[in-house]
């Protein structure tokens, strides 16, 4: 990726001209991975734009180059990062993992006491999900909003979800759980003030050693310049006698 070849900014009324290609892009992907989210209309999207719930990717020559929009479930107590799709002629340069974090911070300002989750079976977006911080959890701890579920009603593997009772499926669930990154750094702040401490201790127990090292020097000194006094002046009364 040449830099500046690309800018992803939140998409607003001024991009809904691309919703149909945007739709047209998502169904032919989906259709090519055998798996996807249900068909989204162009009014869906366009719908999405206006609410400010999405982020667009444009080539510097203003063609369209990639999307991705946030969905909300549960009463907004979960945020899923929904739909992203690359421009097939921008493929392959890094742009899919700008759109993810744009995407990503854009839910932390608007919803950022909710839990954001994904499903997937594709191992670049959760290459790109793990380095944002997402881990792999059980389907028990995503929402349960059943309009969610509803959505995999599309895909070729709907069957097998629901023969397991949606406890897992062909897809990898994954979460960024905003209690659980605030309780992480509450616990590397405290290591690093441990840490912090330890060396503090470290270094005054090498100067307190220092010092003892010091002191027991200054004493030895002291007392070979009072014996040397002592045998100074037996000299001089022997030699007076």
């Amino acid at each position: 990726m040449k830099e500046n070849e690309f800018v992803v900014i939140p998409a607003t009324e001024e991009h809904t001209n691309y919703a149909d290609q945007i739709c047209d892009e998502m169904a032919e992907s989906a259709k090519a991975r055998g798996t996807g989210i249900a068909r989204r209309t162009p009014d869906y999207i366009v719908k999405k734009m206006l609410e400010g719930k999405a982020v667009i990717a444009l080539h510097n020559d203003g063609t369209w180059a990639g999307f991705c929009y946030i969905e909300t479930w549960s009463h907004g107590a979960f945020v899923a990062n929904s739909g992203l799709i690359v421009n097939p002629q921008y493929r392959n340069r890094g742009l899919a993992k700008l759109i993810k974090r744009a995407v990503f911070d854009l839910s932390r300002l608007k919803y950022p006491e909710a839990k954001i989750f994904g499903l997937t079976t594709g191992l670049p977006v959760m290459k790109i999900n793990s380095e944002l911080g997402y881990e792999p959890v059980t389907y028990s701890m995503l929402t349960q909003d059943e309009d969610f579920w509803k959505g995999c009603q599309s895909c070729v593997n709907y069957d097998i979800l629901m023969m397991k009772e949606r406890k897992n499926c062909m897809c990898t669930a994954m979460l960024w759980d905003p209690e659980e990154k605030a309780k992480e750094i509450e616990q590397k702040m405290k290591e690093a003030e441990e840490q912090k401490q330890q060396l503090n201790e470290e270094r005054i127990s090498k100067v307190t050693r220092k010092q003892t090292l010091l002191e027991r020097i200054e004493e030895k000194l002291r007392n070979s310049l009072k014996m040397i006094a002592a045998l100074s002046i037996t000299l001089v009364k022997l030699l007076q006698n």
